[in-house]
Protein backbone atom coordinates (compact mmCIF):
# COMPACT_ATOMS: atom_id res chain seq x y z
CA UNK A 1 0.00 0.00 0.00
CA UNK A 2 0.65 3.58 -0.27
CA UNK A 3 1.54 5.83 2.57
CA UNK A 4 3.43 8.88 3.23
CA UNK A 5 6.56 8.89 5.70
CA UNK A 6 9.60 11.31 6.55
CA UNK A 7 12.17 9.57 4.81
CA UNK A 8 15.31 10.95 6.00
CA UNK A 9 18.09 10.57 2.75
CA UNK A 10 20.98 11.75 4.24
CA UNK A 11 22.66 11.49 7.79
CA UNK A 12 22.40 14.71 9.50
CA UNK A 13 20.00 16.25 6.94
CA UNK A 14 16.44 17.08 7.19
CA UNK A 15 13.13 15.52 6.14
CA UNK A 16 11.35 14.99 3.31
CA UNK A 17 7.35 13.73 3.16
CA UNK A 18 7.70 11.13 0.21
CA UNK A 19 5.28 8.50 -0.99
CA UNK A 20 6.60 4.93 0.36
CA UNK A 21 4.97 1.18 -0.67
CA UNK A 22 4.65 -0.41 2.70
CA UNK A 23 4.54 -4.47 2.83
CA UNK A 24 1.41 -5.88 4.07
CA UNK A 25 1.75 -7.29 7.85
CA UNK A 26 2.88 -10.79 7.88
CA UNK A 27 1.69 -13.23 10.37
CA UNK A 28 3.26 -11.68 13.24
CA UNK A 29 2.85 -8.62 12.21
CA UNK A 30 0.47 -5.53 12.86
CA UNK A 31 -0.71 -2.63 10.46
CA UNK A 32 -1.33 0.45 12.48
CA UNK A 33 -2.89 3.89 11.21
CA UNK A 34 -0.53 6.34 12.88
CA UNK A 35 -2.95 8.56 14.70
CA UNK A 36 0.17 10.52 16.67
CA UNK A 37 4.26 10.31 17.15
CA UNK A 38 6.52 11.86 19.57
CA UNK A 39 9.83 12.99 18.69
CA UNK A 40 12.73 11.97 21.26
CA UNK A 41 16.07 12.46 21.55
CA UNK A 42 17.16 9.01 20.37
CA UNK A 43 15.63 9.98 17.24
CA UNK A 44 17.19 13.26 16.72
CA UNK A 45 20.58 11.08 18.20
CA UNK A 46 19.99 8.51 15.20
CA UNK A 47 19.31 11.04 12.84
CA UNK A 48 23.29 12.14 12.57
CA UNK A 49 24.30 8.75 11.66
CA UNK A 50 21.31 6.02 10.68
CA UNK A 51 22.01 4.64 7.44
CA UNK A 52 19.83 5.80 4.78
CA UNK A 53 17.81 6.04 3.19
CA UNK A 54 15.46 5.64 5.88
CA UNK A 55 12.73 6.29 8.32
CA UNK A 56 12.80 7.11 12.32
CA UNK A 57 10.17 7.55 14.93
CA UNK A 58 9.19 5.13 17.74
CA UNK A 59 6.67 6.68 20.10
CA UNK A 60 3.70 5.81 17.82
CA UNK A 61 0.17 5.63 18.82
CA UNK A 62 -2.87 4.81 16.52
CA UNK A 63 -5.72 2.56 15.30
CA UNK A 64 -5.12 -1.18 14.06
CA UNK A 65 -6.37 -1.77 10.52
CA UNK A 66 -5.14 -4.96 9.78
CA UNK A 67 -3.17 -8.17 11.98
CA UNK A 68 -1.94 -11.25 10.64
CA UNK A 69 -2.72 -14.57 10.73
CA UNK A 70 -0.45 -15.39 14.19
CA UNK A 71 -1.49 -11.97 16.31
CA UNK A 72 -3.86 -12.81 19.34
CA UNK A 73 -3.41 -9.52 21.45
CA UNK A 74 -4.68 -7.01 18.90
CA UNK A 75 -7.64 -7.25 16.15
CA UNK A 76 -8.77 -4.33 13.46
CA UNK A 77 -10.23 -1.77 15.19
CA UNK A 78 -8.06 -1.33 18.65
CA UNK A 79 -6.16 1.47 20.02
CA UNK A 80 -2.88 0.74 20.59
CA UNK A 81 0.49 2.65 22.02
CA UNK A 82 3.64 1.13 20.34
CA UNK A 83 6.85 0.37 21.70
CA UNK A 84 10.56 -1.39 21.57
CA UNK A 85 10.73 -4.24 19.72
CA UNK A 86 11.76 -7.54 21.31
CA UNK A 87 12.76 -11.38 19.88
CA UNK A 88 10.54 -13.13 22.93
CA UNK A 89 12.63 -16.29 22.58
CA UNK A 90 15.95 -14.99 25.03
CA UNK A 91 15.64 -16.21 28.88
CA UNK A 92 15.61 -12.12 29.03
CA UNK A 93 12.68 -12.06 27.49
CA UNK A 94 11.40 -14.95 28.96
CA UNK A 95 11.87 -13.80 32.24
CA UNK A 96 9.80 -10.49 32.20
CA UNK A 97 13.28 -8.22 30.95
CA UNK A 98 12.14 -7.62 26.88
CA UNK A 99 14.23 -4.21 27.25
CA UNK A 100 17.30 -6.33 27.50
CA UNK A 101 16.86 -8.81 25.15
CA UNK A 102 19.41 -10.31 23.91
CA UNK A 103 18.64 -9.46 20.78
CA UNK A 104 17.44 -5.95 21.40
CA UNK A 105 20.05 -4.07 19.15
CA UNK A 106 19.44 -6.71 15.72
CA UNK A 107 15.46 -5.92 16.22
CA UNK A 108 15.65 -2.11 16.95
CA UNK A 109 18.79 -0.45 15.27
CA UNK A 110 19.49 -2.25 12.55
CA UNK A 111 16.68 -0.75 10.06
CA UNK A 112 15.14 -4.12 8.56
CA UNK A 113 13.41 -6.99 9.74
CA UNK A 114 15.08 -10.15 11.40
CA UNK A 115 15.29 -11.92 8.23
CA UNK A 116 17.11 -8.40 6.56
CA UNK A 117 14.12 -7.30 4.53
CA UNK A 118 12.41 -4.29 5.31
CA UNK A 119 8.53 -3.38 4.90
CA UNK A 120 9.12 0.04 3.15
CA UNK A 121 10.28 0.68 -0.17
CA UNK A 122 11.03 3.85 -2.16
CA UNK A 123 11.13 3.44 -5.81
CA UNK A 124 11.62 -0.24 -5.84
CA UNK A 125 14.38 -0.01 -3.51
CA UNK A 126 13.97 -1.02 -0.27
CA UNK A 127 14.17 1.99 3.19
CA UNK A 128 15.63 1.23 6.71
CA UNK A 129 12.95 1.29 8.74
CA UNK A 130 11.49 -0.95 11.71
CA UNK A 131 13.58 1.77 14.16
CA UNK A 132 12.29 0.38 17.44
CA UNK A 133 9.85 -1.80 16.14
CA UNK A 134 8.28 1.20 14.53
CA UNK A 135 9.30 3.63 12.36
CA UNK A 136 6.29 5.72 13.16
CA UNK A 137 7.33 8.91 11.28
CA UNK A 138 4.60 7.64 9.19
CA UNK A 139 1.17 7.44 8.07
CA UNK A 140 1.36 3.80 9.14
CA UNK A 141 3.25 1.37 10.57
CA UNK A 142 3.78 -2.58 9.78
CA UNK A 143 5.04 -3.61 13.59
CA UNK A 144 5.86 -6.77 15.38
CA UNK A 145 2.83 -7.99 17.59
CA UNK A 146 5.38 -7.39 20.30
CA UNK A 147 5.96 -3.82 20.14
CA UNK A 148 2.10 -3.35 19.92
CA UNK A 149 0.20 -2.48 23.42
CA UNK A 150 -3.72 -2.37 23.42
CA UNK A 151 -5.11 0.20 25.12
CA UNK A 152 -8.68 1.81 26.25
CA UNK A 153 -10.74 2.81 23.03
CA UNK A 154 -11.69 5.61 25.58
CA UNK A 155 -7.85 7.62 25.60
CA UNK A 156 -7.03 10.30 23.05
CA UNK A 157 -4.69 9.00 20.52
CA UNK A 158 -2.47 11.72 20.01
CA UNK A 159 -0.95 12.18 23.71
CA UNK A 160 -0.27 8.25 24.20
CA UNK A 161 2.46 8.05 21.84
CA UNK A 162 5.56 9.58 24.22
CA UNK A 163 4.41 7.40 27.05
CA UNK A 164 5.88 4.61 24.56
CA UNK A 165 9.31 5.32 24.96
CA UNK A 166 10.28 8.94 26.98
CA UNK A 167 8.01 8.52 29.82
CA UNK A 168 8.20 5.49 29.80
CA UNK A 169 11.86 5.61 30.28
CA UNK A 170 11.75 8.23 33.55
CA UNK A 171 9.25 6.72 34.64
CA UNK A 172 10.44 3.12 34.70
CA UNK A 173 13.83 3.72 36.04
CA UNK A 174 12.04 4.80 39.19
CA UNK A 175 8.91 2.58 39.37
CA UNK A 176 10.91 -0.19 38.23
CA UNK A 177 14.37 -0.10 39.07
CA UNK A 178 15.30 2.52 41.83
CA UNK A 179 11.96 2.15 43.57
CA UNK A 180 12.44 4.71 46.43
CA UNK A 181 10.63 4.37 49.40
CA UNK A 182 8.73 6.85 50.94
CA UNK A 183 10.28 9.71 52.19
CA UNK A 184 13.82 8.96 49.94
CA UNK A 185 15.77 11.74 48.37
CA UNK A 186 16.01 11.70 44.74
CA UNK A 187 18.51 13.99 42.10
CA UNK A 188 17.28 13.56 38.68
CA UNK A 189 19.69 15.50 35.90
CA UNK A 190 18.36 16.36 33.33
CA UNK A 191 14.62 17.99 33.28
CA UNK A 192 13.50 17.51 30.10
CA UNK A 193 10.71 14.87 29.35
CA UNK A 194 12.30 12.11 30.36
CA UNK A 195 13.58 13.89 33.82
CA UNK A 196 10.02 15.36 34.54
CA UNK A 197 8.63 12.38 34.21
CA UNK A 198 11.33 10.86 36.80
CA UNK A 199 10.36 13.58 38.59
CA UNK A 200 6.73 12.95 38.50
CA UNK A 201 7.49 9.13 39.43
CA UNK A 202 9.83 10.43 42.53
CA UNK A 203 6.86 12.15 43.74
CA UNK A 204 4.15 9.89 42.89
CA UNK A 205 6.41 7.72 45.11
CA UNK A 206 6.89 9.98 48.00
CA UNK A 207 10.13 11.07 47.83
CA UNK A 208 10.24 13.68 50.32
CA UNK A 209 13.66 15.82 48.68
CA UNK A 210 12.87 15.75 44.76
CA UNK A 211 15.84 17.98 43.17
CA UNK A 212 16.03 18.68 39.42
CA UNK A 213 19.56 19.74 38.04
CA UNK A 214 19.42 22.16 34.60
CA UNK A 215 21.39 24.63 32.72
CA UNK A 216 17.82 25.77 31.43
CA UNK A 217 16.27 27.95 34.43
CA UNK A 218 12.62 27.48 32.33
CA UNK A 219 12.76 23.63 32.78
CA UNK A 220 13.71 24.33 36.23
CA UNK A 221 10.81 26.49 36.62
CA UNK A 222 8.46 23.59 35.07
CA UNK A 223 10.13 21.19 37.28
CA UNK A 224 8.71 22.66 40.54
CA UNK A 225 5.35 22.04 39.10
CA UNK A 226 6.19 18.69 38.41
CA UNK A 227 6.78 17.51 41.93
CA UNK A 228 10.82 18.77 42.44
CA UNK A 229 11.00 20.56 45.69
CA UNK A 230 14.34 21.77 45.04
CA UNK A 231 16.42 23.26 41.58
CA UNK A 232 19.44 23.76 40.80
CA UNK A 233 21.38 25.43 37.73
CA UNK A 234 24.16 23.90 36.82
CA UNK A 235 24.72 26.78 33.80
CA UNK A 236 27.30 28.47 35.95
CA UNK A 237 29.13 25.48 37.53
CA UNK A 238 28.93 25.10 41.79
CA UNK A 239 25.57 22.32 41.13
CA UNK A 240 28.37 19.54 43.47
CA UNK A 241 27.91 22.21 46.11
CA UNK A 242 24.76 22.92 45.81
CA UNK A 243 23.44 19.48 46.15
CA UNK A 244 25.30 18.77 49.20
CA UNK A 245 23.27 22.12 50.53
CA UNK A 246 20.18 20.20 50.15
CA UNK A 247 21.53 16.69 50.94
CA UNK A 248 24.49 17.40 53.31
CA UNK A 249 24.64 13.32 53.81
CA UNK A 250 24.05 12.58 50.58
CA UNK A 251 21.16 11.27 48.39
CA UNK A 252 19.77 8.19 48.18
CA UNK A 253 19.14 8.05 44.35
CA UNK A 254 20.29 9.94 41.28
CA UNK A 255 18.54 9.98 37.72
CA UNK A 256 21.33 10.93 34.51
CA UNK A 257 19.03 11.67 31.65
CA UNK A 258 22.06 13.97 29.97
CA UNK A 259 24.63 10.94 28.81
CA UNK A 260 27.10 13.41 29.28
CA UNK A 261 30.14 12.38 31.70
CA UNK A 262 30.73 14.95 33.70
CA UNK A 263 27.50 14.94 34.56
CA UNK A 264 27.14 11.30 35.58
CA UNK A 265 30.00 11.86 37.48
CA UNK A 266 28.66 14.71 39.83
CA UNK A 267 25.47 12.62 39.67
CA UNK A 268 27.58 9.59 41.19
CA UNK A 269 29.25 11.80 43.80
CA UNK A 270 26.30 13.51 44.72
CA UNK A 271 25.26 9.37 46.53
CA UNK A 272 25.41 9.20 50.05
CA UNK A 273 26.54 5.55 51.14
CA UNK A 274 24.40 2.58 49.47
CA UNK A 275 23.39 5.57 47.23
CA UNK A 276 21.95 4.38 43.45
CA UNK A 277 22.15 6.05 40.18
CA UNK A 278 20.50 4.99 37.12
CA UNK A 279 21.70 6.29 33.42
CA UNK A 280 19.42 6.69 31.61
CA UNK A 281 20.81 9.30 28.84
CA UNK A 282 21.51 8.66 25.86
CA UNK A 283 24.05 12.05 24.80
CA UNK A 284 27.47 13.20 23.61
CA UNK A 285 29.72 11.18 25.77
CA UNK A 286 31.05 7.58 24.75
CA UNK A 287 32.66 6.62 28.25
CA UNK A 288 31.97 7.30 31.76
CA UNK A 289 34.59 8.09 34.49
CA UNK A 290 34.79 8.16 38.52
CA UNK A 291 37.22 8.38 41.03
CA UNK A 292 37.10 4.89 42.58
CA UNK A 293 36.11 6.63 45.93
CA UNK A 294 32.96 7.24 44.62
CA UNK A 295 31.64 4.16 44.35
CA UNK A 296 33.97 2.93 47.59
CA UNK A 297 30.79 3.09 49.76
CA UNK A 298 27.98 0.87 48.39
CA UNK A 299 27.35 3.09 45.42
CA UNK A 300 26.00 1.68 42.49
CA UNK A 301 25.62 2.41 38.91
CA UNK A 302 22.83 1.04 37.03
CA UNK A 303 22.15 1.26 33.55
CA UNK A 304 18.47 1.28 32.48
CA UNK A 305 16.85 0.91 29.07
CA UNK A 306 13.38 2.06 28.19
CA UNK A 307 12.53 2.40 32.01
CA UNK A 308 12.81 -1.50 32.56
CA UNK A 309 9.52 -1.90 31.68
CA UNK A 310 7.33 -4.90 30.29
CA UNK A 311 4.84 -2.40 27.62
CA UNK A 312 1.78 -4.21 28.14
CA UNK A 313 1.75 -4.40 31.87
CA UNK A 314 3.59 -1.17 32.09
CA UNK A 315 1.80 1.38 29.58
CA UNK A 316 -1.47 0.65 30.86
CA UNK A 317 -0.73 1.50 34.24
CA UNK A 318 1.12 4.99 33.64
CA UNK A 319 -1.67 5.64 31.44
CA UNK A 320 -4.03 4.85 34.09
CA UNK A 321 -1.98 7.32 36.63
CA UNK A 322 -2.33 10.19 33.93
CA UNK A 323 -6.03 9.89 33.60
CA UNK A 324 -6.41 10.04 37.21
CA UNK A 325 -4.61 12.99 37.01
CA UNK A 326 -1.37 11.83 38.74
CA UNK A 327 1.00 11.51 35.80
CA UNK A 328 -0.08 15.10 34.30
CA UNK A 329 2.51 15.65 30.95
CA UNK A 330 0.28 17.21 28.83
CA UNK A 331 1.28 20.68 29.51
CA UNK A 332 5.19 19.29 28.26
CA UNK A 333 3.74 18.09 24.51
CA UNK A 334 3.69 20.74 21.86
CA UNK A 335 1.75 18.94 18.53
CA UNK A 336 2.35 19.74 15.08
CA UNK A 337 0.73 18.57 12.20
CA UNK A 338 3.08 15.63 10.93
CA UNK A 339 3.94 17.94 7.33
CA UNK A 340 5.96 20.11 9.63
CA UNK A 341 8.40 17.81 11.47
CA UNK A 342 10.89 19.91 10.52
CA UNK A 343 10.10 22.76 12.46
CA UNK A 344 9.03 20.21 15.55
CA UNK A 345 12.96 19.07 15.40
CA UNK A 346 14.36 22.44 15.10
CA UNK A 347 12.10 23.78 18.14
CA UNK A 348 13.04 20.70 20.29
CA UNK A 349 16.61 21.21 19.17
CA UNK A 350 16.19 25.13 20.30
CA UNK A 351 14.34 24.27 23.75
CA UNK A 352 11.37 25.67 22.47
CA UNK A 353 9.33 22.63 23.06
CA UNK A 354 9.86 19.81 25.63
CA UNK A 355 8.22 16.75 23.97
CA UNK A 356 7.18 17.60 20.52
CA UNK A 357 4.21 15.49 19.27
CA UNK A 358 3.36 15.28 15.61
CA UNK A 359 -0.22 14.20 14.65
CA UNK A 360 -1.85 12.68 11.15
Amino acid sequence: MRITAAVLQTAGGSFALQDVELEEPRPDEVLVRVAGTGICGTDLEFATFFPTPAVLGHEGSGVVERVGSRVTSVVPGDHVAMSFASCGTCPLCLTGSPAYCRRFDAVNFSGRRPDGSSALSLDGEAVNAHFLGQSSFATHVVAPERAVVPIDRSIGLAPVGPFGCGFQTGAGGVFNVLRPAPGSSIAVFGAGAVGVAAIIAAAVSGCSVVAAVDVNAAKLAAARSYGATHTVDSSAGGSAEALREIAPHGFDFAIDTTGRQEVLRTAVEALGPLGRCGVIGVGPSQEMTFDWRSVLNGRTVTGIIAGSAVPRVFLPKLLELHAAGRFPVDGMMSFYPFERINEAIADLRAGRAAKAVLTF
